[in-house]
């Protein structure tokens, strides 16, 4: 048997993109461990400054005027794929994407960000390239972006994702509810009391995990660590704080000071530890964010979710019962008071939370890649 390859594009803006590919990489390596695999990023076929350029509109605009990427969102979240903005779109790097391909031959494609899904999707629809094109959506809602009569086969969070494509005349068949792939990592047991230790705190009071996304933009990080330093009801917090240095830096008195047990990290390669020790987690509502916590049963107080898709995955989260959204700080604090003093209500979210998504992403995504690229191939 000839050894399977693999090309995978994801994308740097954020960070959901391309977790949700070296998600699918981890799963193919388990299932084929002789894969020869390459991951590219979309964004290095643009051009060093215009993609340097692209990231950092993006970081600050999300960061200080999110109001207006939200606007974006939905403004272009109809427009048709036929569009003449899509059109163009669509040739961004069309003979580089081709002739990498034909020249790593790989037996299927697999991209997680929107731009370069449809651009190998028109190819696919010329009859231009001969390789199957897989879609890993990595929200829970669809823009229409992500849309394309070329794709072989969507891989999506949920049955909405799927009626939504179903909506735009994808068919059924060619959309596969898998849940959005994270790292198998997450769906390891893993023993609590030891990393608790490990970890410096305390086994006998509950563990609120706060988080704020790669960019660091949760908004008053700081007031909410204040809040949980001082509480009057026992608590523990985990504090991730990324790229926000000023963040970190600000924690050391508080957690000088505070009543309660507070551990701070910049950026960590763990957080599927963190998730399995924690009662509750305030976040951002990333996809992957959002996915892997559900993968983790862990509830989810979603803070200020940013307009467009994370407001999206964070009203899904809101409807299955697995969280609540907070809009400002005084919502937020209403939510803590009510969790610090009912832990009965983190465990119905935690029992939501459980039935949220079908288990074992990755591994059901991966297989269906491979059913997926073997019909198409027979079929040719």
């Amino acid at each position: 048997m000839e050894q399977l390859k693999v090309l995978v594009f994801s994308a740097t803006f954020g960070n959901g993109h391309l977790r949700a590919a070296e998600a699918v990489i981890e799963g193919i390596r388990i299932k084929e461990p002789s894969a020869k695999i390459i991951h590219l990023d979309f964004g290095d076929f643009l051009g060093i400054r215009f993609n340097t350029l692209i990231k950092n509109i993006y970081s600050e605009m999300i960061k200080h005027i999110p109001k207006l990427w939200g606007k974006l969102y939905y403004k272009t979240a109809q427009v048709q794929p036929q569009s003449l903005s899509q059109r163009l779109l669509n040739k961004l790097g069309r003979s580089d994407f081709l002739n990498y391909i034909q020249v790593f031959k790989p037996d299927f494609i697999v991209c997680t960000y929107p731009t370069v899904s449809s651009i190998l999707a028109q190819l696919r629809l010329e009859h231009l390239l001969q390789v199957p094109v897989i879609t890993v959506i990595t929200d829970y809602t669809v823009h229409s972006h992500w849309v394309h009569q070329g794709v072989d086969g969507y891989f999506v969070a949920c049955t909405e994702v799927k009626e939504s494509l179903m909506s735009w005349e994808i068919e059924a068949q060619r959309i596969h509810v898998t849940g959005i792939p994270v790292s198998p990592k997450f769906e390891a047991e893993m023993d609590r009391g030891h990393i608790i230790t490990k970890l410096g705190l305390k086994l006998d009071l509950p563990i609120f995990l706060v988080m704020g996304g790669s960019y660091g933009v949760l908004k008053s990080a700081n007031r909410i660590c204040e809040k949980l330093a001082d509480s009057l009801v026992p608590v523990q917090a985990i504090i991730v704080c990324g790229k926000n240095r000023k963040l970190y830096l600000s924690l050391e008195a508080i957690i000088a000071h505070g009543r309660n047990p507070m551990i701070r990290f910049e950026f960590v390669d763990n957080v599927e530890e963190l998730m399995s020790i924690s009662d509750l987690i305030i976040t951002k509502a990333g996809g992957l964010t959002v996915s892997e916590a559900l993968t983790k049963h862990l509830p989810l107080v979603i803070y200020k979710p940013i307009p467009g898709q994370e407001e999206e995955n964070a009203h899904f989260v809101q409807r299955i019962g697995a969280g609540c959204v907070a809009s400002n700080e005084e919502e937020l604090e209403q939510l803590l008071n009510r969790f610090l003093k009912h832990p009965e209500d983190i465990e119905k979210m935690r029992n939501k939370a459980a039935l949220a998504l079908p288990g074992h992403s990755t591994e059901r995504a991966v297989e269906n890649m491979f059913q997926l690229a073997l019909h198409l191939r027979k079929a040719q």
